[in-house]
């Protein structure tokens, strides 16, 4: 009588899911951030794999409060700024990949971080992950035109930037580049997903600016990023026009001081039009009420009215920005000086 042979069963090995950090420079944000807190707590990604990484800049509200309340690891950001947090924050996380949320962002929906993550392992070529951005019923019209509608929040930038090209969609995975001769598409915060070893280089002291990462990583051959189809986030850009205008005084400063020390940024490589144009397009309003008009037709929202107005709103936020750096660019806190306080519509600041 023969023996029996043993059979061995052998176990198909289970991929590691990657780690993720969520990554908010805040300042005096407690009036907009706990939305933005709930809806990563409310990702269905596995939560021991998941990191908040808030860097604060020194917030005299209940910011870092409400961070702590949901798990958050609170770093200081020393230079106070918005973007400076962000190095701040990505130098003291752990994630594979890197998931760039501002304080007034909310992620709409729960499975976002695991198709993302999904995407980008099977599009290893790919230079990151882009998210849509749509309204929300706790915006005001022009939120909504900024966000929703132009995507890029500001009428003179949005007149500068080109169009991407849709490469292919596969089960709503949509693969984008940018059109040949031209990399002027600004993106990189707002629900951005990057892979930690594209931005290994980086440090704390770095002059964190999200346009000029994905910049260095097409002029490496990663001239393709992805989106997901209806996935991304709301983002809570300003809360009326005021606010609006001071965003663009900000934007300005730290872009001027970007330019200056990193020499390099995306108006460069080859806009729809030069600045200057974008500016003159939106100052005369000849070209913003057939914008209006055509807007008005295409998609039927009423939002679009907003666009002559925010036009000159941007030119005048513009200007008031450079004439602050021409006055205060050497004074290292002017610019989170600039920053202004939001909050939601319906929410009392805390």
């Amino acid at each position: 009588m023969t023996a029996p042979a043993f059979q061995f069963s052998v176990r198909p090995r289970v991929k590691r899911l990657p780690t993720v950090s969520f990554l908010i420079p805040t300042l005096n944000a407690a009036g907009i951030l706990e939305s933005c807190l709930q809806s990563i707590r409310g990702q269905d990604y596995p939560p021991e794999l998941m990191e908040i990484i808030l860097a604060d800049g020194g917030s005299t509200d209940a910011t870092r409060d409400l961070g702590k309340r949901y798990g958050a690891l609170i770093l200081h950001n020393p230079r106070r700024g918005y973007d400076s947090g962000k190095c701040v924050a990505f130098a003291g996380s752990t994630g594979d990949y890197l998931i760039f949320v501002d304080a007034d962002n909310e992620i709409v929906h729960p499975d976002f971080t695991r198709r993302a993550i999904a995407a980008l392992e099977a599009n290893p070529q790919t230079l990151g992950l882009e998210s849509y951005y749509f309204g929300s019923p706790r915006m005001d019209s022009l939120c909504v035109y900024l966000s929703q509608l132009l995507h890029i929040s500001d009428p003179v930038a949005w007149m500068m930037s080109v169009n991407p090209v849709l490469v292919a969609s596969v089960d709503g995975v949509e693969r984008w580049t940018f059109p040949a001769g031209s990399l002027a598409f600004p993106m990189g915060a707002n629900g951005f997903v990057f892979r930690r070893s594209d931005l290994a280089h980086l440090t704390a002291d770095d002059l964190f600016e999200d346009c000029t990462i994905v910049l260095e990583l097409a002029q490496k051959g990663r001239g393709e990023w992805l989106r997901i189809r209806a996935q991304g986030v709301h983002h809570y850009v300003v809360g009326g026009l005021s606010d609006f205008i001071r965003k663009r005084r900000r934007q300005t400063f730290h872009f001027l001081a970007q330019r200056d020390q990193k020499k390099v940024s995306w108006t460069q490589f080859r806009p729809r039009v030069p600045g200057w144009l974008a500016c003159l397009y939106c100052a005369t309003l000849v070209g913003p009420l057939f914008h209006t008009v055509r807007g008005l037709i295409r998609t039927r929202h009423p939002a679009w009215l907003w666009h002559p107005v925010a036009c000159v709103a941007s030119v005048f936020g513009i200007t008031w920005g450079v004439l602050t750096y021409l006055t205060r660019g050497k004074d290292q806190a002017a610019e989170a000086a600039l920053q202004p306080r939001q909050k939601h519509k319906d929410s009392q600041e805390k």
